[in-house]
């Protein structure tokens, strides 16, 4: 069967989404001085920059940006492989802070769960929070995103990818079927 590939979001609904999350973000987050976004290599880390820039526009605060690599935090080597890590990078104390995690899709809530960890190891925030731009539902631990960009219900053969011109040439989601 071959597969099936559905357009979610063209580059225009990507930027209004992101535009959407920022505002929330800034609504919830009250002292701006006080919010950092971290980035979930890969895809959360360009959304993170995407997401801070918004956030300059809207408010005229840069917003600090770091990325975390949650290589050696996961539980599931056995199905993902051999990945060569990526480089955490935080260049601020994160004790009082409040911290947004970003990442491109959450799926069974592992990943999240490995980001916290990471995240402690770094320093106390004050809170985190999680912004994604697609939540497909199916967890596995109990978390939940504060921001989502849009709940796409799938089916737990389908797959969701993003595409971000950072790193694919192009912006998009797609649910793939097959």
């Amino acid at each position: 069967m071959p597969l099936e590939e559905i357009e979610i979001l063209s580059p225009s609904q990507i930027r209004r989404t992101l535009t959407r999350l920022a505002s929330q973000i800034v609504e919830k987050s009250g002292d701006l001085s006080k919010l950092v976004l971290l980035g979930i290599y890969t895809r959360g880390v360009p959304l993170a920059e995407k997401l801070a820039d918004q956030i300059e526009v809207l408010e005229g605060v840069k917003v600090a940006i770091g990325a975390l690599d949650i290589t050696f935090y996961r539980d599931d080597f056995d199905t993902i492989g051999v990945r060569t890590p990526a480089k955490t990078d935080i260049p601020f104390d994160l004790s009082g802070k409040t911290v947004v995690l970003v990442d491109d899709v959450i799926y069974k809530g592992r990943t999240i769960r490995a980001a916290l960890d990471a995240v402690i190891d770094h320093g106390r925030p004050e809170v985190i929070r999680l912004a994604v731009l697609v939540d497909r539902g199916h967890r596995e631990v109990p978390i939940h995103p504060d921001f989502t960009g849009k709940k796409l219900p799938t089916a737990k053969e389908e797959r969701v990818k993003v595409y971000l011109q950072d790193i694919d040439g192009r912006d998009g989601v797609e649910l793939i079927k097959g």
